[in-house]
């Protein structure tokens, strides 16, 4: 049992004893303290709420929404939806700020809270920090009874999400349409049950789905990755369906199957989604450090410029503003079109998708056979808890001097044939060691390199 207080949100197992878990009085706790920091910024009292479909999720829903009422802020609640269609909520609502109830990929047992501002993204790390030493004073004032929050709830806005996305320049519906592609749906039984039809449908597609009652009962590990999307893969190959999509919990991840079941690669999503974008809008591209090399292969060969950020959302949207892309991400299936909104979108990454399917005439399996080859390889290096990491890192650094690397994030050492990402663990004594290469050997070569330097200066 665990709970996690970051600058990113609350997160937590349910059950348990409170301050060890997501318990009742940690959610009250820790809405209550944002909607202190949401009143104190002066923004306005009027915030955005969602949640995925996990079995907690209604109780936890009902329990922040109660909190910021009691504050004098009032609540619009989606009830059951996703993370970019609360973010794009929140603008349109021309709200202070958001709550997205959500633990995204981890089991079911978990769930969490994630803040936005005022302009649908995930807070800052100031804001964030800001936030934690809130919760930590416990210094919170309620409302009179004759100030209390007023809740509208508003089934509406996945409607509203579809429609956005439709509107972009980079969806051509009609010409989706006059494909008929079958496309099979791995809900997980979450939110993508109910924000993946209509969009489908939208465009024309006729739409399987696996695990679709929205219960939040997973059925299978919630993380799109290929080992947990066997079943998914099969049903493609059965239905002879054109494409295979999964999504995680909260639908801002995305992963794709091809017709003949095999895997396109959650990395690739965001290859591909940037590769058509680019051909309409040329411009930069951004993506976080630990994310394939393919990208900036991609970007370089439509006349743009690749720049890289530190790991999570804010870090990659913060870069995106700054270089002003036209398309960013994460390797982990997440698209951000700057067009739609600032965050993560699997339903904008499979509407962007199809029309690239539609376009180039391919097959998803051949679509992806165009594409610069690597593979990727996740390890760790083994520590007492008595090493001092950050010492570690800088020997590595200066042992490897002589080639291209980063210090934005841990560090980070681009070679001419692949790259090693090393981060240190903000949990364990231990340091991730991310690989790429243009085989799976090839990578494992990088990282077992980079392992066999670091046991060396440790000695």
């Amino acid at each position: 049992m665990a709970l996690i207080k970051s600058i990113s949100g609350i997160r937590g197992t349910i059950g348990g004893k409170a301050g060890n878990n997501l318990t009742p009085q940690d959610i009250v706790e820790s809405t209550a303290a944002f909607g202190h920091w949401l009143l104190s910024k002066g923004a306005k009292p009027k915030v955005v709420i969602g949640r995925d479909g996990r079995i907690s999720g209604s109780i936890v829903n009902e329990l922040a929404s109660a909190t910021l009422r009691a504050m004098g802020i009032d609540v619009v609640d989606l009830g059951l939806s996703t993370t970019p269609t609360v973010e794009m909520a929140v603008t349109m609502e021309e709200a202070g700020a958001g709550i997205v109830i959500t633990a995204s990929h981890n089991p079911r047992e978990w769930n969490a809270l994630k803040f936005l501002n005022d302009k649908g993204e995930f807070i800052s790390k100031a804001d964030g920090e800001a936030l934690l030493e809130i919760i930590d004073s416990g210094d919170i004032e309620y409302a009179g009874v004759e100030e209390l929050g007023k809740v509208l709830h508003d089934d509406r806005y996945i409607k509203r999400h579809v429609k956005a996305i439709l509107d972009l320049p980079y969806v051509d519906a009609a010409l989706v349409k006059s494909k008929k592609y079958r496309v099979v749906v791995d809900c997980i039984n979450s939110s993508g049950s109910v924000a993946m039809p209509p969009l489908l449908k939208a465009l024309g597609c006729e739409v399987e789905l696996l695990n679709k009652k929205p219960n939040g009962r997973f059925a299978h590990n919630p993380e799109p990755l290929p080992k947990h999307l066997k079943d998914l893969s099969r049903e493609v190959v059965e239905l002879k369906a054109d494409l295979g999509v999964a999504v995680d919990p909260d639908v801002d991840r995305l992963a794709f199957v091809c017709e003949d079941g095999s895997m396109f690669g959650e990395e690739y999503t965001l290859v591909a989604v940037a590769d058509y974008i680019l051909q309409q809008q040329p411009g930069n591209t951004v993506s976080n450090l630990s994310s394939t090399r393919a990208l900036r292969d991609i970007t370089e060969r439509h006349g743009g410029q690749y720049f890289a950020s530190a790991v999570g959302e804010v870090n990659v949207v913060t870069e995106m503003k700054n270089r002003n892309a036209v398309i960013g991400g994460e390797g982990n299936g997440g698209v951000i079109v700057p067009g739609l909104h600032y965050g993560r979108d699997a339903m904008a990454g499979v509407a962007i998708f199809l029309t690239l399917l539609a376009k180039s005439g391919q097959t998803a399996s051949a679509l992806k056979a165009s594409y610069p080859e690597y593979h990727m390889v996740k390890d760790r290096i083994e520590l007492t808890p008595q090493i001092d990491v950050d010492g570690l890192l800088k020997d590595l650094e200066n042992r490897f001097k002589s080639e291209d690397y980063s210090t934005i994030d841990g560090l980070k050492i681009d070679f001419a044939d692949g790259w090693v990402h090393l981060r240190k663990s903000n949990t364990e004594p231990i340091i991730r060691v991310y690989a790429e290469g243009q085989s799976p050997e090839a990578a494992q070569a990088f990282a077992d390199r980079m392992k066999s330097a670091a046991l060396e200066l440790i000695g």
